[in-house]
C-alpha cells in the first residue's frame, strides 16, 4: 500500500546518498527493514556533518521516524539533507528518504520517511570540540541557503 506524499512532491535539501536496496536488506517478502533505512539516514547525515564540521562526528539524537511508504528489494533509495541548526559543538540535519521503484522509467519518486538527526563534533579521543569558526559565523546563511552557498562564494574569490 502506498500513502500519498505530503504537500511536497519534491525532496528538500541536497542529495547526499543514493543506493539500491538488496535482498540482504529485506525480509523474505522483499520488504526492506526499517533499521536498514534508518542506517541510510544516519550515514547520509553523518557524511554531511563530517564535511561541514571538518572532522569526526557522533550521532547524539534522532527525532521521530515514521515510515509512510514501503521500500522493496531493488528500489533506489535517496537521502536528502539540509542543515536546520548549528550550535557551538553540534549540528542538526533534517533528512528525507525517498525511493524510486526499480522499473524502466524510474521517474516517480515517493517520500518514505524523514527525521532530524543531531551530531556532535568530537576529537580523536571522543571529546567534544568546537565547530569551525566560519561554520558558526555563517550559520544563518547556511541554514537559509544551504551549506554549499558559503563554499561557492569562497571558490569565486580564489
Amino acid at each position: 500500500m502506498e500513502i500519498c506524499n505530503e504537500k511536497n512532491d519534491k525532496p528538500e535539501g541536497m542529495l547526499i546518498l543514493r543506493t539500491m536496496s538488496m535482498p540482504a536488506n529485506a525480509n523474505p517478502n522483499g520488504d526492506v527493514f526499517g533499521g536498514w533505512l534508518m542506517s541510510q539516514l544516519d550515514a547520509g547525515g553523518a557524511m554531511m556533518a563530517y564535511e561541514l564540521t571538518r572532522g569526526k562526528v557522533v550521532t547524539v539524537a534522532v527525532d521521530e521516524i515514521v515510515f509512510r511508504n514501503p521500500v522493496h528489494v531493488g528500489d533506489v533509495v535517496c537521502v536528502y539533507g539540509r542543515v536546520v541548526h548549528i550550535g557551538t559543538t553540534s549540528i542538526k540535519i533534517q533528512l528525507e528518504l525517498w525511493r524510486k521503484r526499480n522499473t524502466e522509467s524510474r521517474t516517480r519518486r515517493v517520500k518514505v520517511t524523514g527525521c532530524g538527526i543531531t551530531y556532535v563534533a568530537v576529537d580523536d579521543n571522543g571529546v567534544k570540540r568546537t565547530l569551525p569558526h566560519d561554520l558558526r559565523e555563517n550559520r544563518e546563511q547556511i541554514i537559509l541557503n544551504g551549506y554549499d552557498s558559503i563554499y561557492a562564494e569562497k571558490e569565486k574569490d580564489d
